[in-house]
């Protein structure tokens, strides 16, 4: 799936965002704010991969990116990469089922398992938002 953002020329502004994303511009900036009060001092950044991707966003700590964040038309995509201890916290917590399943079916590369959920409302925010606190504390 690709960003709505394929100028490499225009990194999207916050005005771009909210008019792309619509109505999910709200659960895209509580996530970026949640991520951010989580873990002072987190990097933000744009970035553009390739003519057919386009611009997405990340936050990052020290060592790794905590949340990948991917405009769509109305809606967003949010992704997520969890070693084998952060996996195993999840599947101890009371993430919704349909999250947990994910990770579950999710391939398992050498960095880790890659969840990516479409973001269309604010249903998965609190789910997310404990992914983003296990995702700091391992």
């Amino acid at each position: 799936m690709n960003s709505i953002f394929l100028d490499k020329a225009k990194t999207p502004t916050t005005k771009d965002l909210k008019k792309g994303l619509g109505s999910s511009y709200d659960t895209w900036k509580a996530l970026a704010d949640f991520t951010n009060k989580s873990y002072p001092g987190a990097k933000e950044a744009w970035n553009f991969y390739n003519d057919k991707v386009g611009w997405s966003f990340r936050i990052s700590d020290k060592r790794r990116v905590l949340i990948y964040l991917m405009p769509h038309d109305k809606f967003f995509q949010a992704s997520m990469v969890f070693g084998q201890k952060a996996t195993n916290e999840i599947f101890k917590s009371d993430i919704a089922e349909s999250i947990q399943t994910e990770i579950k079916n999710a391939k398992v590369y050498p960095e880790g398992r890659v969840i990516r959920l479409e973001i269309m409302d604010k249903t998965l925010l609190n789910d997310i938002k404990k992914l983003i606190k296990i995702k700091i504390s391992i």
